[in-house]
């Protein structure tokens, strides 16, 4: 019998066509699942072909799916007429024929681009140069007192590096040298930015007491879950994919309570049992050269046994649990765990290969410990209260404006002048191992 005929002979069950949008959903998401297995094993294997393979598929998915999504939000925009379309702002006009130098695309490419005509794009390059308030075409420029020069570096650290703050920013240029205030470099950005660290610090340490004298006094322990996909959901039951390799990581980390330094980590394919979390503060003690008097931890089934009480009696330090339902018990480890998503995870493609994720991992702890300011410790690191080094935010500054008095304030911390004052500064952005995500910004004297 042929192929043919016995198709001819299938029938479908009654009433499939109501059936056709959840089974879609249902076909999607199970080849999505089946894709992650499959990337996850090829990452597994020995082959490295296999590998390069298998992450470059996964790269053109990535595009596919991003492409995917701006094709959705342009046809919404597309629907309506050009005329009632919202109109791009001076600013975003200047934005999009610097994306269309770059870019190379013609008027008529750039206007499809951005769905708008090809007479409106043709208006703005024609008033480019167009002066004063009401100009087509504008740049962001700055509102403040100090030298023009100035302002372009705090730019250039914004477009570099978009999600610092602006107190995050001046915290950053004051330990390369260069102290402003915030409230400075937010005139300089002209944008309202987010609510920063500082303030979620100050809140937590209104409502609670800090508790830990020196380092190595008070240890805070949590696992977590990287999502190798955005997110877990499947649209039948239950409803999400499983928590385990190849669909997530679980990371265990322990930060340090007085200088927020993460003293160590450790990444499971399943969700780590309570000796594999013991070993691995075995493994964070032995490099930190010191065992902690008290561990904090929430009531996970990991730690509220008897094998973790006995290893910490073993070890001869005091457990404790954080309180059950109470938000923000074991604040310190939570905040970083946020940040270690917000600043890595969720800004690369997680590996799926255990030993490029724990290099990922590594290379934002080391960041994290040694270049990022913090702001719960006036803007140095982790690492130099940690090791009680001089911190780089009270080192001598560099003072941009020739004729400001030596003797005057500075932004906070105070520091001395640096040299001479008007010194013309350049802005060297390096980042850890190629990673953009992780900035590492110092300020050096123009030539």
């Amino acid at each position: 019998m042929s192929t043919r005929g016995a198709a001819a002979r299938l029938t479908l069950p009654r009433g499939w066509p109501r059936k056709v949008r959840s089974a879609v959903l249902h076909a999607i998401s199970l080849a999505a699942t089946a894709l992650t297995v499959a990337w996850g094993r090829a990452a597994a294997s020995n082959s490295l072909r296999r590998r390069q393979a298998a992450e470059t598929e996964r790269l053109h998915t990535e595009i596919r799916l991003l492409e995917e999504e701006l094709a959705i939000k342009d046809a919404r925009w597309s629907r309506l007429p050009a005329r009632r379309r919202p109109h791009y702002g001076p600013v975003q006009r200047m934005r999009i024929l610097e994306l269309r130098a770059v870019r190379g695309w013609s008027v008529e490419q750039a206007a499809s681009r951005f769905l708008a005509t090809e007479e409106t794009i043709a208006s703005w390059i024609r008033r480019l140069d167009e002066e004063g308030e009401h100009a087509l075409v504008q740049i962001k420029e700055p509102v403040n007192k100090f030298p023009a020069y100035v302002a372009y570096l705090v730019r250039s650290l914004k477009l570099l590096c978009p999600t610092l703050g602006k107190a995050k920013i001046a915290q950053v240029l004051a330990r390369a040298g260069l102290h402003l205030g915030a409230t400075t470099v937010g005139r300089m950005l002209k944008a309202r930015p987010p609510r920063g660290e500082a303030a979620a610090a100050a809140a937590v340490t209104k409502k609670r007491r800090v508790t830990a004298q020196y380092p190595n006094h008070v240890w805070h322990v949590d696992l977590t879950v990287v999502p190798t996909l955005a997110g877990f959901w499947i649209p039948w039951l239950p409803h999400a994919r499983p928590q385990g390799w190849p669909f997530c990581w679980w990371l265990a980390v322990a930060v340090d309570h007085a200088s927020r330094l993460c003293v160590g980590f450790a990444v499971f394919a399943q969700r780590p049992t309570s000796p594999e979390v013991c070993a691995f503060l075995n493994r964070a003690i032995k490099n930190a050269g010191s065992r902690p008097r008290h561990i904090i931890s929430d009531r996970g089934s990991q730690f509220d046994c008897l094998n973790y009480k006995g290893w910490c009696r073993w070890r001869h330090i005091r457990y404790r649990f954080g309180a059950v339902g109470q938000h923000g018990s074991i604040a310190i480890v939570e905040r970083f765990i946020r940040s270690m998503k917000a600043e890595c995870a969720r800004r690369i493609l997680v590996p799926f290969g255990l030993a490029a994720m724990r290099t990922e991992v590594s290379f934002y702890i080391d960041w994290y410990n040694e270049h990022r300011p913090h702001s719960a410790l006036g803007g140095r690191t982790p690492q130099e209260l940690y090791r009680a080094l001089p911190p780089a935010n009270q080192a001598a500054r560099f003072e941009p404006r020739p004729r400001w008095p030596r003797k005057s304030r500075c932004a906070s911390p105070a520091a001395p002048i640096k040299g001479r004052r008007g010194s013309r500064l350049k802005l060297v952005v390096d980042h850890i191992d190629g990673r953009a995500h992780l900035p590492v910004v110092e300020l050096k004297r123009a030539a």
